[in-house]
């Protein structure tokens, strides 16, 4: 069997969040089980996160229907966002979570700046039936922006790995959970793989040299540890990681062990990881289930970084410590309390396209 070059192999890898961005895309929400009873008001949200991203850069939406287009650009001109810089793409979805069924893009700079797609295989975090569709996404992306893509293999079998799972620093360094990627009874991706075969896994396909595990996600978390709502890069060597005062909260144990690992952890060149501490709002519950309500789950594009709040005194305190480790960039708040209704919020909505050149 002819064994294919890896993206590593030919010098992709993975680009901080914060690299320039060709566009962002995202997926029309359309699903009423995402958000029993508040579906309606879903497409507002999205009209203030289209709006924001505009501002900088490509907004790529897609929509199943001529009819949900039409919809979609009414709820933008509403909302004010520059239709100049939308470009909707006729490309039907299960569901809306383009950070974990989308395309991870990867790029190079030599012999001259390159995007290409590393390809996931996506099985609804290894939890629900509706997948089919969008698993084909990255493929879809991938000719439309006439791209290489690579297949996410090992030992001939495809690897299940979603955007939200992750988070680089663009050099290297890729932060992860056990829950998520290494748990062998609950939501398994990848049975019989070992922390060593995944490790291998992310360096061929993201180019990271440098795997820094951490342990489990936070309460109400649906994907089972998704690490992109507890601790993020917002530098090479810096992140942010969500910290619970409260000793009583569920919270409050696995966020504290997070930290402590982080202590004895160090980036791809050796650097010890500074870590900056980002609150939790209050619990949120909704209908009886505590909602993985976290301003962890922000998103960085071109022209803002936008953050979910809650209706909670800690939203001005989380967006302070933001703006200050986001200096480049205005620091937006989004309200998220219908949002997060659908177990997610912000960055699970959303995937980076980076500039080749950036």
């Amino acid at each position: 069997m002819k064994v294919l070059p890896t993206p590593a192999a030919l010098g992709f890898r993975m680009p901080a969040e914060w690299a320039p961005h060709a566009a962002t895309w995202l997926a029309w929400p359309h699903n009423a089980s995402d958000w029993p009873g508040k579906l309606a008001v879903i497409p507002w949200v999205y009209g203030e996160i289209t709006r924001r991203i505009a501002e900088g850069e490509t907004a790529r939406i897609l929509v199943s229907s001529p009819a949900q287009e039409r919809a979609a650009r009414r709820v933008l001109e509403k909302a004010g966002a520059s239709l100049a810089r939308v470009r909707f793409l006729r490309f039907p979805t299960d569901r809306g979570w383009t950070r974990d069924s989308g395309p991870i893009f990867v790029r190079r700079g030599e012999p001259a700046p390159e995007i290409a797609v590393s390809r996931f295989h996506f099985n609804a975090w290894a939890k629900y039936p509706d997948w089919k569709k969008d698993r084909k996404l990255p493929e879809f992306a991938a000719k439309k922006l006439r791209r290489k893509i690579f297949d996410a293999e090992l030992r001939g079998r495809r690897v299940v790995l979603e955007g939200g799972s992750i988070d680089v620093n663009g050099e290297g360094s890729v932060l992860t959970t056990e829950e998520c990627l290494l748990d062998p009874v609950v939501q398994t991706r990848n049975p019989g793989l070992s922390r060593t075969d995944l490790e291998s896994v992310l360096r061929d396909y993201l180019g990271a040299t440098n795997v820094l595990w951490l342990g489990r996600g936070i309460a109400g978390d649906d994907t089972h540890g998704h690490v992109d709502d507890l601790c993020r890069f917002v530098g090479p060597s810096t992140v942010v990681l969500c910290v619970e005062a409260d000793p009583r909260d569920a919270n409050y144990a696995p966020l504290a062990e997070n930290r402590e690992r982080l202590q004895g952890l160090v980036t791809e060149d050796g650097s010890k990881i500074e870590v900056v501490d980002l609150p939790m709002p209050a619990p949120l519950v909704f209908d009886g289930q505590r909602l993985p309500a976290s301003y962890a789950n922000f998103y960085v594009a071109n022209a803002a970084v936008l953050v979910p709040t809650f209706n909670d005194p800690k939203d001005r305190e989380a967006l302070g410590i933001l703006a200050e480790v986001f200096p480049d960039r205005p620091v937006v708040g989004i309200h998220a309390v219908d949002l997060v209704w659908g177990l997610g919020t912000i960055h699970c909505l959303t995937q980076q396209e980076p500039e080749a050149g950036g």
